[in-house]
């Protein structure tokens, strides 16, 4: 295990178009994960935090905040939503830099599976263990790994303040075997410590508006907040539209994904409007069974979809 933050396939944006070309793609199968610096540019980063520091999209947000313990006497807090929505946040999900590369990477149409903000606060901020993201996905029925999540760092992301950390390459291990901590669903240790052994630990060290691109069975955890600075980021994740669940689910099933030009993120005025998200609030966290707050409509969308 090596510890080092000498990230691999790492690119950067231009400002214009994010280009998945024959390397970033060989990057992404390598690796398990593609960096994009500045994918979101100053303007845009204040823009999201523009909509979740209004006053009532936080009071909407902290209502349906999900405070996990990470078994070390801290809490991780987060807000989940199903839909992408026309909000700001909704446009970067939406956004052809953001759901257009994961398309490009993953070789396939994709749609919204679910999005949220995770925040770690100075000092209280907790950890989240080593697990596979495809190790809670698998049990809600999805046959086939083809899915991912776009983690953008809204401030800051360093060693001290909780990083996100990943095994380069394990996604070649397949999913593993995930067991039950606390309120975690954590990779089983014994074959954990084998694959650490052979593929080195990355700190993904993250300026404002770097993006990592992620295979759902990338092995990945991060630390506690130690630090006096916030860390807060937003992350989306997708499924390809071959890859459908077989069962429903409290995420959403399949609903087209209306793309959007990267510049209706800055043209993008709506902070409160979260009618069309559906935020999802936890019945029990230890099942990871959450019930929703949506229309009578929405529900029979989601039936018909």
């Amino acid at each position: 295990m090596s510890g080092e933050c000498d990230l691999n396939g790492v690119h950067q944006f231009n400002g214009d178009t994010l280009e998945v070309t024959t390397k970033v793609k060989a990057d992404f199968e390598k690796f398990g994960y593609i960096v994009i610096r500045k994918l979101l540019d100053a303007e845009e980063v204040d823009k999201v935090f523009k909509q979740f520091e209004d006053p009532t999209t936080a009071e909407l947000l902290n209502k349906n905040k999900v405070q996990v313990s990470d078994c070390q006497g801290r809490e991780a807090k987060l807000t989940i939503w199903g839909h992408p929505g026309n909000d700001i946040i909704g446009m970067v999900s939406r956004s052809e830099k953001v759901a257009g590369t994961c398309e490009k990477l993953l070789g396939d149409e994709v749609y919204h599976y679910h999005g949220k903000l995770v925040t770690k606060e100075p000092f209280t901020g907790g950890a989240h263990l080593w697990h596979q993201d495809y190790g809670y996905w698998y049990i809600n029925e999805f046959l086939e790994p083809n899915m991912m999540t776009v983690f953008i760092a809204l401030d800051k992301c360093e060693k001290t303040n909780g990083c996100l950390q990943i095994v380069e390459s394990s996604h070649k291990c397949g999913r593993l075997d995930h067991k039950l901590e606390g309120q975690l669903t954590v990779t089983d240790p014994i074959r954990l410590e084998k694959i650490m052994d052979r593929f080195p630990m990355k700190y993904c060290l993250l300026n404002p508006g770097d993006a990592l691109f992620f295979h759902c069975n990338l092995l990945h955890c991060s630390g506690q907040n130690s630090s006096a600075n916030r860390r807060w980021a937003l992350l989306t994740a997708y499924n390809t539209v071959q890859n459908r669940s077989c069962k429903p689910h409290h995420h959403p099933q399949y609903q087209r994904l209306e793309k959007v030009s990267n510049s209706a993120i800055k043209h993008c005025e709506n902070l409160t409007d979260f009618t069309k998200k559906r935020i999802l609030v936890p019945r029990t966290l230890d099942s990871k069974q959450v019930i929703s707050q949506m229309p009578e409509e929405c529900k029979e969308q989601d039936k018909r979809t």
